[in-house]
């Protein structure tokens, strides 16, 4: 390769082949015929909440083609909770409420709970306090409770298989307590302090008041996902949907039927191409004191009396510490002002600190606040820019959410053409939102990056730069052309040609950021760090520059001749070096840039 735009074109290569993970797939959902539930569920998770609402409707929702993972609504979850609890049932030969208490136990795990069963039965019922067989009430007429000590008549006292008797108003108390205290209700034992009986459902359902009844039933329906490895739920406000994921596939990227996008190792926001503990780190960094130490550092000196640092901003170099202390002196050496004045150089100078300079007393000190400035001033351009993307997709899916609601009726009407024939520029609008999210992240990607691999470094900031320039290309002709045919008075001759631009532009960037996340993933393994270098530094001896624009410059006609005949795919198109859009074989001038073949 005889150029950094020779590699990003080798690295585009029959992009359209490869794994897609922004297309849509199935959700994944499974049917099956339940028994019974062993408790009744009544709308548990409320889904039309307002936070749910305004989730759902403002953000586009992305799955991969080869998805591994299902969302599961509270319905899903109950059928696939009561399966287990039917199967565990029927294999064992017990009632449901035992079959529930040892998948609870065991987290909610069927093969687990096999496994153990049939290995030592004794040992699983008595870890588990499943009693196999109950003990009745004593046939008296009255009994005494274990809890009040009062006598109650018989019909007035319950108790589990281990027959310890105590009455109703003690049993609704000490399971009203319990569901209080949260979910360790679900693990309730008998109330005697020498009895590890557990207390099932039917207790439950038949003492507990109707909303400690309904805590109940939604700690139980809840366990199903926070008891079991390979679900947990959507970390989005307001969301009540849970994730059944598949590991294995290598991407961690979830996306919520509310359409928040995640990933499902660490439950941050969705961060391909950055891994899980360089945005750990990244979140850290931007929450740490280190930070505001480093500003401190670099931006201050500490007051020689009361050591408290002081921001110089302007003025001259006499400095006046805030009360108590008052402290005067020079800004620069930090001496008293009382020995300055017109002998060390007056206000705006001192010639102790430049003599102490020469004299290597101020070396460290300069020296670590040099350090302190060039760290922060790093953190300050990549966190920038961090930011500024994560806004822009803040506002691209406000803008989305716009153009699904009002703008694309609007232009359905203006254009004359149905809105189904519209849908490239929701397309356009969701890919933008997706191009945001990626491109956010090589900011955190290039900070971590090392230093001293400057190979690698001159080619991410060089795909990096030509990522930006293809999103911003997409983001304008979405934004900035549209808006001329949506305030038209009537149907464009135009339109087409718009929509033909703006489908290919949307291609275009897709194809490319599907091809900058693998190559970040993959950690750039294809730049050879020797050639690239001696290759930049034979191309800067020879050029004399190092635009972004030196793809079409300086190169001889073999070289144009050999990138030509790599960028034509079996189809017969032939991408463009500049934009990477795929033109017809025929044509010699790109249709999207009109850059030269």
């Amino acid at each position: 390769m005889d150029s950094d735009d020779e590699m990003a074109a080798a690295m585009l290569e029959d992009s359209c082949d490869d794994e897609d993970f922004y297309d849509g797939g199935g959700d994944g959902d499974e049917d099956s015929d339940p028994d019974s539930p062993v408790v009744s569920y009544d709308g548990l998770m409320d889904h039309d909440s307002d936070d749910f609402d305004d989730l759902s409707s403002s953000q586009p929702i992305y799955y991969p083609r080869s998805q591994n993972f299902i969302i599961l609504n509270e319905d899903d979850i109950q059928q696939r909770q009561e399966e287990s609890i039917t199967q565990i049932s029927t294999v064992l030969s017990i009632s449901r409420v035992a079959a529930s208490i040892l998948l609870r136990h065991y987290n909610w795990s069927v093969s687990k709970v096999n496994d153990e069963w049939f290995a030592d039965e004794e040992k699983v019922r008595k870890t588990v306090g499943l009693l196999e067989s109950g003990t009745p009430l004593p046939d008296d007429q009255e009994l005494t409770c274990g809890i009040c000590f009062e006598n109650y008549p018989r019909d007035r006292m319950r108790a589990v298989a281990c027959g310890h008797p105590f009455c109703v108003l003690c049993w609704q108390g000490y399971i009203r307590t319990s569901i209080n205290d949260g979910p360790g209700c679900l693990n309730l034992r008998c109330p005697d302090p020498s009895c590890g009986a557990v207390v099932g459902h039917d207790m439950v359902n038949e003492l507990a008041s109707k909303d400690d009844e309904k805590k109940y039933i939604r700690y139980f329906l809840r366990s199903f996902i926070e008891d079991n490895r390979k679900t947990k739920w959507c970390p989005a406000p307001g969301c009540d949907y849970a994730v059944d994921f598949t590991v294995g596939g290598g991407n961690f990227d979830v996306t919520c039927h509310c359409a928040h996008s995640f990933c499902w190792n660490c439950v941050e926001e969705a961060h391909r191409p950055v891994d899980c503990k360089t945005v750990s780190k990244w979140i850290m960094k931007n929450s740490a004191e280190s930070e505001n130490m480093n500003w401190i550092l670099a931006n201050s000196k500490p007051c020689p009396k009361c050591k408290r640092p002081i921001e110089k901003n302007q003025g001259c170099m006499h400095i006046t510490c805030t009360p108590p202390c008052k402290f005067e002196f020079c800004w620069l050496c930090l001496g008293a002002w009382s020995e300055h004045g017109e002998r060390t150089g007056g206000f705006y100078a001192c010639n102790r600190y430049e003599v102490a300079k020469q004299e290597g007393v101020y070396d460290e000190a300069e020296k670590r606040r040099e350090m302190a400035k060039n760290s922060l001033e790093r953190y300050t351009h990549y966190y920038e820019r961090w930011a500024t993307n994560q806004s822009s997709r803040q506002r691209a899916i406000e803008n989305l959410h716009q153009m699904q609601t009002v703008h694309l009726e609007k232009l359905s009407d203006k254009q004359r053409q149905p809105e189904s024939q519209l849908k490239f520029i929701i397309e356009a609008w969701q890919q933008i939102v997706e191009c945001r999210r990626v491109l956010k992240w090589t900011y955190a990607y290039g900070f971590y990056l090392d230093e001293k691999e400057h190979a690698k470094k001159q080619f991410f900031e060089y795909l990096q730069g030509e990522a930006e320039s293809g999103l911003e290309r997409l983001h304008q002709c979405a934004e900035k052309e549209f808006q001329g045919y949506l305030n038209s008075e009537g149907p464009s001759q135009e339109f087409n040609e718009f929509r033909t631009k703006l489908a290919g532009l949307t291609s275009v960037t897709k194809n490319y950021f599907e091809n900058l996340v693998r190559a970040l993933e993959n950690g750039l393994s294809d730049v050879d760090s020797h050639t690239v270098s001696s290759r930049a530094g034979s191309s800067q001896a020879a050029g004399g520059g190092s635009g972004k624009g030196r793809s079409s410059k300086g190169k001889g006609s073999t070289s144009s001749r050999s990138s030509s005949s790599r960028n034509t795919d079996d189809s017969g198109h032939w991408s463009c070096e500049h934009c990477t859009y795929a033109n017809v074989r025929s044509s010699t001038v790109c249709e999207m840039c009109q850059r030269h073949r």
